[in-house]
């Protein structure tokens, strides 16, 4: 889309939001960066149907996908402003603002699904905290399946990843790129084929529902399974928007919010299995981490908890205690 035509759009966006308030009916604008079949888009779009007929059509939406309306940077703010009502990021690519937005990004420091959950139980009040301060209300989060490495070689241990151009997609993707040795380049998951077409990147880490979403089958060989993260993505609200409806309306967003990050969970889970399976139909090798590059993966791991506790101070502290204790 050019930037004409996104300008419009974003300024019609505000337009329609402010004129849904003057007739106490909604029309709001919802901006997502994941493709139609993702699994997130899916959720998304029923929650926002569910959100209308549970106002009884007072607060109706349109929904944005693929980047189409606001690129994944870019949703955050235009929330916040205004532009749109209702967004959707990945948590972690918003580390840079606050330590706890990129807490579950921290490679093998949540090793299942339970550990994710507890996890997120912890850190969700902070974030809340963090969003409501910023003039937004979170809605939901729900998490990604576990992520693996894509390489077109065998890998039987971090080593083999020191000097590949690695693509990252947040702050501590990067991180982790420069600690192995990697080069890290940043890209957003709907330019993934183009940067591995053109060189730009030659190793990636990401979950198999990405690798499907990105087709990448074309471009690497090999998914190598490691568990390394469990990072999730944040629904929120534009919160002048949210509580100038009428308590009915909040309530029954909320519900549909809940109902949302329920299924969203049981969504991931069914996407774990179900996207190794496509990438391994359209001939790539799923392979199983060895003992070293697990035992690589837990000394770095180490190394980034060290230095997120250094950025959390002692909130972070206690968090990490806590989710420890239980683990």
């Amino acid at each position: 889309m050019d930037m004409t035509r996104r300008a419009a759009l974003v300024a019609g966006a505000s337009v329609a939001g402010a004129a849904g308030t003057a007739a106490a009916q909604a029309r709001w604008q919802i901006a997502c960066a994941y493709p139609d079949n993702n699994y997130f888009t899916r959720n998304l779009r029923q929650f926002a149907t569910e959100v209308e007929q549970a106002t009884g059509g007072r607060v109706g939406s349109q929904l944005h996908t693929n980047g189409s309306l606001l690129p994944m940077p870019q949703i955050k703010r235009g929330v916040q402003q205004g532009q749109v009502q209702i967004g959707e990021i990945l948590l972690s690519a918003y580390g840079n603002e606050d330590p706890f937005f990129e807490l579950d990004g921290i490679p093998q420091l949540a090793r299942s699904y339970d550990d994710a959950k507890r996890l997120a139980q912890l850190t969700r009040g902070f974030i809340e905290e963090r969003f409501n301060r910023q003039g937004l209300s979170l809605l939901y989060l729900s998490p990604w399946p576990p992520s693996g490495f894509y390489t077109n070689t065998p890998l039987t241990s971090l080593e083999g990843l020191r000097g590949t151009r690695f693509r990252t997609y947040n702050a501590m993707t990067n991180r982790f790129a420069t600690l192995i040795g990697a080069v890290p380049t940043l890209v957003q998951s709907a330019e993934v084929p183009q940067a591995f077409a053109t060189g730009v990147v030659n190793a990636m880490v990401t979950s198999a529902t990405t690798g499907v979403d990105s087709s990448a089958w074309d471009y690497c060989r090999i998914f190598t399974p490691v568990g390394f993260t469990y990072t999730k993505n944040a629904v929120f609200v534009n919160r002048r928007a949210f509580q100038a409806l009428s308590a009915a309306d909040q309530a029954a967003i909320r519900a549909a919010a809940a109902a949302a990050e329920t299924r969203g969970w049981a969504l991931s889970e069914e996407a774990k299995t179900s996207q190794e399976a496509i990438l391994a139909q359209h001939g790539m090798t799923v392979a199983t981490a060895t003992p070293q590059l697990l035992a690589d993966m837990d000394r770095v791991s180490e190394a980034l908890v060290t230095e997120w506790l250094a950025k959390a101070g002692e909130e972070g502290q206690r968090v990490i205690n806590a989710y420890r204790a239980r683990t």
